[in-house]
């Protein structure tokens, strides 16, 4: 249903399969803009009508409410195309692509940058406001910058990679632009120089075995395909929001208490004084791999995966994280926080 003139936006809305979680959601008033003109039109509108505005991606990281009011806006502009600079090449990208073609796109282009990002689900607006990573790279380094809308006025901006104050699994659209700015297009700086990032996990040992010569941006991607694959669930299969919980930071002094008991942990210095655990592996020293609480449980082959077998409300959810949470806390005294982002009804 269309009862907003000539623009775009349907009622009642149902979202359920917007979401990888598949959480039943029933928004208000929803949005696809599908170019730059029409999302700014659609957000005057909502200022306009003092709609509350909620921005959606591909749905692979938002824990949403049963019923979602005001408006709810996914991007749709999809375009994109390079710029070369000698052997460095800039990918101006629309918020609504999809970041695993971009990535195997590029990728098969011969273009270094963002291959070991492969298989992450979701849109590439989406990517800066989780500084999305994987195998040791994140998308902040190779962001040059993000054009935003915001959403008081409809005004178009740039903001560099500086401003978007990225850190782990964090940004500025997580503190004080939220709410406040949708992100529009993304500038990526890529090289056509080979740079191969390989000293995380298993990946290296995967690319060898895959290729006799030198590895390339494409078979890199392959191969984080190729494990990513056996250890994720398809949330097309099984849902789910990948990666449910961020791998936590603590100091180098209790990483270092925690290795005198677990010996074993993995861990990765930080250059900040810091150390990165491995969340599914805390998870899984707790013998919860595999553990079920009604409508949902924790994936079988990764711990740090929490999947939704079907007819769950998302309290009971949180209830369910909450418990594992605080079953790490208790044995390791380590804090786990959710990744995905909590939208308000």
């Amino acid at each position: 249903m269309n009862n907003s003139g000539s623009l775009d936006i349907q009622q009642s809305f149902d979202l359920t399969a917007a979401n990888t979680l598949r959480l039943p959601c029933k928004a208000e008033r929803y949005a696809a803009p599908s170019t730059l003109g029409a999302l700014q039109q659609v957000v005057r509108t909502a200022v306009d009508k003092r709609w509350a505005i909620t921005l959606l991606g591909g749905g692979s990281n938002v824990l949403l409410p049963a019923e979602l009011t005001g408006i709810a806006i996914r991007p749709a502009m999809q375009q994109w195309w390079l710029e070369s600079h000698g052997e460095e090449v800039i990918a101006y990208v629309g918020a609504g692509a999809n970041w695993h073609s971009l990535v195997m796109t590029l990728a098969a282009q011969g273009l270094w940058g963002i291959e070991n990002l492969a298989l992450i689900p979701g849109d590439c607006g989406a990517a800066p406001v989780q500084n999305i990573g994987a195998y040791g790279v994140e998308l902040n380094d190779v962001l040059q910058g993000v054009q935003v809308v915001d959403l008081s006025s409809g005004s178009v901006s740039w903001l560099s990679a500086q401003a978007c104050q990225f850190g782990y699994r964090d940004s500025v659209f997580k503190k004080e632009l939220a709410g406040k700015v949708v992100i529009t297009q993304l500038a990526l700086r890529l090289s056509r120089q080979p740079a191969p990032r390989l000293g995380y996990g298993d990946l290296v040992a995967r690319v060898s075995a895959s290729e006799a010569a030198s590895p390339t941006p494409l078979t890199v991607a392959q191969a984080v395909c190729a494990i990513r694959q056996e250890k994720l669930p398809d949330p097309q299969v099984l849902a789910n929001a990948g990666s449910f919980f961020k791998n936590p930071l603590v100091s180098r002094t209790q990483a270092a208490d925690l290795l005198q008991h677990y010996p074993d942990m993995p861990h990765f210095p930080q250059s900040d004084e810091q150390t990165k655990l491995a969340a599914g592996w805390l998870i899984d020293q707790c013998g919860l791999k595999g553990a079920r609480e009604g409508a949902f449980g924790v994936h079988a082959r990764q711990a740090l995966v929490l999947v939704h077998f079907g007819g769950g409300k998302r309290h009971e959810l949180l209830q369910f994280a909450n418990d594992i949470a605080q079953t790490v806390y208790d044995r390791f005294g380590v804090k786990l926080e959710p990744e995905p982002r909590l939208i308000q009804a």
